[in-house]
């Protein structure tokens, strides 16, 4: 087998890999060994083949990390709805003191704080937040 189909067994063996693992890294090192299948094709050295597949592919690597898509969103699990699914749900309040409340949410009694801007009157109440056993809510 020559240098270059080397190369590109290996690029194919890693596009595999990445489709099991769902991240692009293993993209952009293919694509550093598809550039060393280049070299080769163009007939350098061996050593010239893998540092072409090195500097393309750390390259690649570095591209993607400063991307959107190379780093995850941050977000508070707490704040998050694909987290929680109590995030946006209504919750019925029928009394406050002094910003708090106690009310039934899915069949248990919750301890119910007011989130920012929101008036203490009873009422409909949406889910912004859950902290531990508290439900952080705005007005509806």
């Amino acid at each position: 087998m020559t240098d270059w189909m080397s190369w590109l067994v290996a690029a194919g063996i890693l596009v595999v890999a990445e489709l099991f693992t769902g991240t692009f890294y293993l993209l952009m090192i293919a694509i550093g060994l598809g550039a060393g299948a280049l070299a080769a094709l163009s007939g350098a050295s061996g050593s010239t083949q893998t540092f072409v597949a090195a500097v393309v592919g750390l390259a690649a690597t570095a591209i993607l990390h400063r991307s959107r898509f190379g780093r995850p969103a941050r977000s508070e699990a707490s704040r998050d709805r694909n987290v929680n699914i109590d995030i946006g749900q209504r919750v019925v309040v029928s009394n406050w003191q002094d910003g708090r409340a106690r009310a039934m949410y899915r069949g248990a009694l919750w301890d119910i704080e007011l989130g920012p801007g929101a008036q203490p009157e009873a009422g409909d109440f949406r889910i912004v937040e859950v902290l531990g056993s508290r439900l952080i809510v705005s007005n509806a």
